[in-house]
């Protein structure tokens, strides 16, 4: 079973997330959040605590305010703090070959993954942990 968090800034993303775990036995808990930051300070409070923990975290780069690249700066800093391995997951809908590369630089992300995830490889990611 996954704990799942998607942070990302459009509720139609957030729609398909939800009716894509709907009714998934793969999935135990799902967050949705256009904020970051609270993730962050969520993740510093319970860093200990790893079934207060997410087991994967979709983050959508593009966002006003605290940007997915602002989230993952302070996700590298305090992953290896965190008693559980979370998979990081940049899931958007930029098609620049430099936001990719960009985001490779970031050993706390899994994956790039560009928008509309499709429910086999939301199945995946749920099951294994796996792109």
């Amino acid at each position: 079973m996954c704990k799942v968090v998607l942070i990302d800034d459009n509720p139609i993303d957030h729609y398909i997330m939800r009716t894509m775990l709907y009714n998934n036995d793969r999935c135990q808990q799902a967050t949705y959040t256009f904020d970051g930051d609270m993730i962050i300070e969520y993740m510093e409070e319970h860093q200990s605590e790893s079934n207060r923990l997410p087991d994967v975290i979709f983050l959508d780069l593009t966002m006003p305010d605290f940007s997915g690249w602002d989230f993952l700066e302070k996700f590298e800093r305090l992953k290896n703090r965190l008693k559980k391995n979370i998979e990081l997951y940049v899931m958007t809908s930029s098609v620049r070959e430099s936001d990719k590369e960009r985001s490779t630089k970031y050993a706390c992300v899994s994956s790039f993954i560009s928008k509309p995830l499709s429910k086999q490889m939301l199945n995946s990611i749920c099951s294994h942990g796996l792109v």
